[in-house]
């Protein structure tokens, strides 16, 4: 008989940190955010959580830099393709716990490194950005 999972919920409920500014939409475009995030997921591809994505990185690229792009400030296409993203629920069926939480931020500073030149990121928004990510996946973690 195997063991039921245990879902954990991180302290203190939903992270209360700022959305990013919209003025990172304004500078990159959707191009160039689809763009950074079929970069970040090749980095996941090569990465030690790769199993906890499809087997269509690039399908799975697609539908995270939809939901980016609202998030950054433009159209909502993630609502428009697939409804509302309830990023917590979706995310349950993974144990997701802090070692693989810290290997999907890595993957993204890897290509946040050198994102205001190769994707218009604006500099002066990255530290926001990162602290964002840093919260967002917080909530993300269901495994102890």
């Amino acid at each position: 008989m195997s063991e039921e999972r245990q879902f954990y919920v991180p302290p203190g409920g939903p992270p209360r940190v700022s959305a990013p500014s919209p003025e990172i939409y304004a500078a990159m475009g959707e191009e160039n955010i689809f763009a950074m995030m079929a970069d970040f997921y090749q980095e996941l591809e090569r990465s030690a959580i790769r199993g906890m994505f499809p087997r269509d990185m690039a399908r799975a690229s697609r539908k995270s830099a939809a939901f980016f792009v609202g998030l950054l400030g433009g159209p909502p296409l993630y609502h428009q393709q697939y409804g509302n993203p309830m990023m917590r629920a979706r995310h349950m069926p993974f144990p997701i716990d802090e070692a693989a939480r810290q290997v999907w931020l890595a993957c993204f500073d890897a290509v946040l490194a050198d994102a205001p030149e190769k994707y218009n990121f604006p500099a002066e928004h990255l530290p926001t950005f990162r602290e964002f990510l840093v919260g967002f996946s917080s909530w993300m973690v269901n495994t102890a």
